[in-house]
């Protein structure tokens, strides 16, 4: 791998992808502990309309993605919290008709060229210089947010009643913390595609979740596990000629596969240890 780092293209994929677990690790923590992982799934797949859109007008692939995006996730937020009876239908609706759009406008495309796998499962591969700048400036924004709104965010995602009575403005927040999902889709959407950037924004924090006992530890173990994961990915699809994407998720669903069996594994050996304590005290009394 470390001879691979001569190539441009493997440089710069290393750092799209550190940076993207950067982000995921600390949106995707608030995701997970606020319960979100639906409504970020809706906007993920409804921001492919925002990528037809930038191919039908030629304009650049960002920014309209970013936008749109932007747009999908402020409408799913307003449903969200004013029409909760129906919310996940007109979100499961808004998640299929972005993505329709997205692929029709795509058809409609003069001189059709475009790989739509690369947007569905990622080309981390053929990031160019230019988007990794542009990915570091909204990454940055992104991150300067929540450690800005920190505070307010980890007494919303908790206790929501408590934080209205302490005076945080919970609905701006609520919509800051989904607009924020939508930037960071818009990111990693480079790095595994949109069908997959789902996981790779929820199984590190839900590993970590388990192992920490505070919002930030989770955020850094989450981090450090989306690191961990992606390099490890990346290194397969090298040495194996893989679909990068892919081989980034089959490495953290690994993580997650093996945290679970960490988790049977304490299970029973508490378990026993509950066990010979108990006949301990049943020989002992008799």
């Amino acid at each position: 791998m470390i001879e691979a780092l001569q190539f441009e293209f493997l440089r710069n994929a290393l750092f799209a992808g550190l940076l993207a677990s950067l982000i995921c690790g600390v949106i995707g923590s608030l995701i997970v502990v606020n319960r979100l992982v639906f409504l970020s799934g809706g906007v993920a797949h409804s921001a492919y309309g925002g990528i037809g859109l930038a191919f039908f007008f030629g304009w650049a692939y960002l920014p309209c993605a970013t936008l749109f995006a932007l747009a999908a996730a402020m409408i799913m937020a307003a449903v969200s919290l004013h029409m909760k009876q129906r919310a996940d239908t007109i979100i499961g609706v808004m998640w299929a008709v972005g993505m329709a759009i997205g692929i029709l406008l795509i058809d409609f495309s003069p001189g059709y060229n475009v790989d739509l796998m690369s947007y569905l499962f990622g080309s981390i591969l053929s990031v160019p210089r230019s988007e990794l700048m542009t990915m570091t400036l909204l990454g940055a924004v992104i991150l300067g947010l929540i450690a800005l709104f920190y505070r307010d965010l980890l007494l919303m995602s908790y206790d929501e009643e408590f934080a209205q009575v302490r005076g945080v403005p919970v609905r701006a927040l609520y919509y800051l913390l989904i607009g924020c999902v939508a930037v960071t889709v818009v990111i990693v959407v480079q790095v595994v595609g949109l069908i997959l950037v789902i996981a790779l924004m929820t199984i590190p924090p839900s590993i970590a979740e388990k192992y920490t006992t505070s919002l930030l530890q989770m955020m850094v173990l989450s981090c450090l596990l989306g690191m961990l994961f992606i390099v490890g990915g990346l290194w397969g699809a090298y040495q194996y000629d893989l679909t990068s994407g892919a081989a980034i998720i089959m490495v953290a669903a690994a993580g997650f596969l093996m945290s679970l069996m960490v988790d049977r594994g304490l299970a029973v050996k508490r378990r026993r240890r509950w066990l010979q304590a108990h006949h301990q005290n049943a020989a002992d009394n008799t």
